[in-house]
This record gives C-alpha cells, sequence and structure tokens, in this order.
C-alpha cells in the first residue's frame, strides 16, 4: 500500500468526518486525487463502515457490554473461522477475535441488560456447535474506546481561602 493512501487512512481514523478538500489540504495533495484514492479504498474493502463514537454511559437506558471469551473444539470440517463466522451473524456482536491464551475467540455483545446478555450467551453461543466453555466478563466502565478517551477529566476542587 503506498504512502499516500495510508495517510489518508490515518486522517479518516482519527475524523471520519474529514473531507476530501480537508484532506487534500492536510496532504499536500490535489483534491481530485484524495477523492479518487478514498473511492478505490472503499472499492477495496480497506474502508469497511464511517463511524460515530458514542458514550453509551452519558445515555439514559443505554447499553450493557460484555467480552466473552469461548474455548472451542474443532472438527475436521470446521475451524476457528467457521465459528467466529457463525457468531458475527448475530447483531447483539459487535467484534469478534481470535485469540492466544486459554481461551480461542473472544467477542463483545452489547445488550439491553445483564440479564439479557447472559441469556443471549446462554441460548444461542453455548450451544453452537464446537462451543466447548464461554467465559463472559460484563464490562463495568469504559475508560477508552477505539483510541477515544471516555471520561471527562475531574478538575480539583480547591478550598476557598479567607482572611
Amino acid at each position: 500500500m503506498r504512502d499516500f493512501a495510508k495517510e489518508i487512512l490515518e486522517v479518516l481514523e482519527e475524523n471520519a468526518r474529514a473531507t476530501p478538500g480537508e484532506i487534500a489540504t492536510l496532504l499536500g495533495r490535489p483534491e481530485g486525487e484524495v477523492a479518487a484514492e478514498i473511492k478505490s479504498l472503499e472499492d477495496s474493502g480497506i474502508i469497511r463502515k464511517y463511524m460515530t463514537m458514542i458514550n453509551w454511559e452519558k445515555v439514559d437506558d443505554g447499553y450493557v457490554y460484555a467480552i466473552v471469551e469461548l474455548k472451542v473444539s474443532l472438527s475436521r470440517d470446521k475451524g476457528y473461522d467457521a465459528i467466529a463466522e457463525r457468531i458475527s451473524r448475530f447483531s447483539e456482536v459487535q467484534s469478534v477475535r481470535l485469540i492466544s491464551g486459554d481461551h480461542d475467540i473472544s467477542f463483545t455483545v452489547r445488550g439491553r441488560s445483564m440479564k439479557d446478555v447472559a441469556f443471549f450467551v446462554t441460548e444461542k453461543i453455548a450451544t453452537l456447535e464446537g462451543v466447548e466453555a464461554t467465559c463472559t466478563h460484563f464490562v463495568l466502565k469504559s475508560y477508552k474506546e477505539h483510541g477515544v478517551i471516555l471520561y471527562d477529566r475531574v478538575q480539583p476542587k480547591r478550598l476557598v481561602v479567607t482572611a
């Protein structure tokens, strides 16, 4: 991949709303060239989606998140990719990863309540062929997501000094 394309990707990763004109100005390139490169990156599947980062903890009736780890038993005709692909198709699942360590697959799930998430894991995931065990970790608080710090820095309160 050319350095020019990587530079565009870095700008868009930081600000998905950046226009080709803004990117062109930042990189010192013609706007048409930037727009064509972005289109090429989209067409090739390198750029998959433009996103908005939302801090759901600040929204009333937000979501509950959990990180679920799976131990998987493989068969001759089904490997990790087949199980990961199946899990990826559930709308509740936000991300899926093959991991090293005690577990094989990790995914993030979102629900309206802890009960909803627990039901999803026990009824939809634990029953999948090849899933040996699950381990669910509920997210109690998020501090940083996708490179964005989610908490507001608390300013220290000073006592009023009187004479």
